[in-house]
């Protein structure tokens, strides 16, 4: 019978959602775990530890830690075997059909030992040398195999790490021990009631890794939109044309990925298209989430980036050498610019392509320049429908003066804007800070200010903090920043894995990637020197990923964290402040508290930095 007064990370009630869902191996063991465990053991599942998914971890803050690889394997489904090698380990090999092949990389006896001497020696440093080792329990369940086949396969694994010295310390069971409920077998030190290794620190140390990120819980819920919003997914204009403009956070982006999702169940066929390559992770994040998606929605919507789509249409058309020689000579920005979208605005106007989408939606419209919206007019059916969502505010890129009252009519767009002005993503001490640096540094006539939406902001704990550097110490310090954020009785409810850093400067975000490495945190960024490469680390970046986030300011447009730490450099120009607001604007409020740092090497924002509710100058 379960404990239901033990702590669960994810809660017993969303585990049918997990976004990786249970075997029925798992499905076992964790309520196995969860009927015959003391209830102070805590129970963690697929936790994001520093890159690495284990099935089951394990925590008792008076015993010690265990972390568990379930493999449901049926070994009678082809034969297997461990091949010892000279100078190297043993290898877990398969025989199937008559091919052979290695398994070595989802050897459960490898994967434990790396876990256990990850924490021993990352996540717990505080733990004493030696004897520190044995408060941690590294084992392996096989729910539906024999224990003792189990045990001489894995032999060779065991002892040539030593494992089989102490076997309470690695306990490997099979279905007999699940069976029979035998707790012992599976788990020998959850008997034990207390451990002169743990203490409260090590705890601290251990949670920040093992709590679930809230970008994974809030995958699980549906989106909430309130009247005005829910109106703009489920209606259309009498054109089919609408356009939207809001204050950071006021749900821009969840109308247009659930109105996406809401015109897939509709049976259309829809395009998305953003200016950022990293905005279509979050965008298609949210839209899985409208109840009419179906679960349907990463594969059945097309998701592209403005210049992308330019591509596959060249490529789709029989123009891919008129693409490459765009290239040559010409400078990237024109390219991008105005050479593609004229390119494209040819292949169409040709007739080679037909209208294919019954409707094409836009994100970051102030990006956009009339011309490429233009051209993606061309691939809507006729009677179908076009949604473009801006925030002037966030013009980044100077664009979005083009978008003149002439140039709206010529768009296709008649009538006012549909306006936003409600922000419901940032915490009210936040949301104050971010309207005072825009009503400070920004064009009068180009911003938006997000307003309080009144419904219990100001419960809702916000740490904001202001560094102010010198340029020469300002990676270290922002290492240090991020690290600061854990773990600490503030923070006991945050993730590692929440935590992000954007910095506009490749060569000092690196830097920075490089100290955390040093440091024994990953990261997932989008850093590197070669433009091809970023660009690669740009589309496999999303927040659901198990590390610590490191991108630039351009490219989390659009998202939102409750854990940030934000470089700016010397230069206080019009478009580094415009960035710097886009940045201030991505905190997410949480109930559990969130966490904005700004560390700065801008000697013209150092007095703006005093106003904030703590203020540091390190030099």
């Amino acid at each position: 019978m379960s404990l239901k007064n033990r702590f669960v990370s994810p809660p017993r009630d969303e585990l049918e959602n997990l976004r990786q869902p249970l075997t029925a191996g798992e499905k076992k063991v964790f309520d196995f775990f969860d009927e015959h465990l003391a209830p102070e053991w805590e129970i963690y599942i697929q936790p994001h530890l520093n890159g690495l998914r284990p099935d089951f971890v394990l925590l008792n803050p008076d015993v010690g830690i265990a972390v568990f690889e379930v493999k449901d394997w049926n070994l009678d489904a082809m034969h297997y075997w461990v091949e010892k090698r000279q100078n190297a380990s043993p290898i877990l090999l398969a025989q199937k059909d008559g091919t052979y092949f290695s398994l070595e990389s989802d050897n459960p006896v490898r994967k434990v030992y790396q876990y256990k001497d990850e924490i021993f020696n990352l996540y717990c440093p505080r733990l004493s040398q030696g004897a520190g080792y044995a408060a941690i329990t590294a084992g392996v369940i096989f729910p539906f195999a024999d224990e003792a086949r189990v045990k001489a396969l894995f032999a060779p694994c065991l002892e040539y790490r030593n494992m089989d010295k102490a076997p309470a310390y690695s306990p490997i069971s099979g279905r007999e021990a699940l069976g029979n409920g035998d707790i012992r077998a599976v788990f020998p030190e959850s008997f034990r009631k207390f451990s002169h290794q743990m203490n409260e620190n090590l705890v601290k140390d251990m949670r920040n890794w093992l709590i679930e990120p809230d970008a994974s819980s809030t995958q699980r819920r549906p989106i909430e939109l309130d009247r005005n919003q829910r109106s703009f997914v489920t209606s259309r204009t009498d054109s089919g044309y609408r356009r939207i403009r809001g204050a950071a956070g006021s749900g821009k982006s969840l109308i247009l990925a659930a109105r996406a999702a809401e015109l897939l169940g509709q049976g259309k066929k829809v395009l998305v298209v953003t200016f950022n390559i990293t905005l279509l992770h979050y965008l298609m994040d949210v839209a899985v989430r409208w109840p009419t998606s179906r679960g349907k929605t990463r594969s059945d919507i097309t998701w592209l980036n403005f210049h992308q789509w330019c591509k596959r249409i060249c490529q789709e058309n029989d123009a891919d050498k008129a693409y490459e020689d765009l290239w040559v000579g010409a400078s990237p920005e024109y390219v991008l610019n105005e050479a593609l979208p004229a390119l494209v605005n040819d292949v169409l106007h040709s007739g080679q392509v037909s209208p294919v989408y019954d409707a094409v939606l836009v994100d970051e419209g102030q990006d956009f320049r009339p011309g490429w919206w233009d051209v993606l007019r061309k691939v809507c059916n006729p009677g179908g429908e076009m949604l473009l969502v801006a925030d002037v505010t966030q013009d980044i890129y100077g664009t979005a003066s083009a978008w003149t009252d002439e140039a709206m009519i010529g768009a296709g767009f008649s009538g006012r804007w549909a306006e936003l002005d409600i922000s419901y993503r940032m915490p009210k001490l936040a949301l104050e800070i971010a309207a005072k640096f825009a009503e400070k540094y920004l064009p009068e006539a180009a911003r938006i200010l997000p307003k309080n939406d009144q419904i219990g902001l100001a419960l809702e704990r916000c740490e904001l903090r202001w560094v102010q550097v010198l340029p020469e110490n300002s990676a270290l310090i922002c290492r240090d920043e991020i690290l600061r954020l854990f773990p600490t009785d503030d923070h006991q409810n945050y993730s590692f894995a929440d935590a992000t850093f954007l910095c506009n400067s490749r060569a000092l975000g690196y830097e920075v990637v490089k100290q955390l490495g040093q440091k024994g945190i990953r990261c997932v960024h989008t850093y590197d020197s070669n433009d091809q490469e970023s660009r690669r680390q740009k589309v496999g970046f999303y927040m659901g990923d198990a590390k610590v986030k490191a991108t630039t300011l351009h490219s989390f447009k659009g998202w939102e964290s409750r854990s940030l730490v934000i470089y700016m450099g010397q230069k206080a120009t019009p478009q580094s402040l415009a960035l710097l607001y886009t940045g201030l604007t991505r905190i997410k409020r949480h109930p559990e508290g969130s966490s904005l740092t700004v560390v700065s090497s801008s000697t013209e924002l150092s007095e703006y930095g005093k106003t904030w509710p703590e203020f540091e100058t390190i030099y």
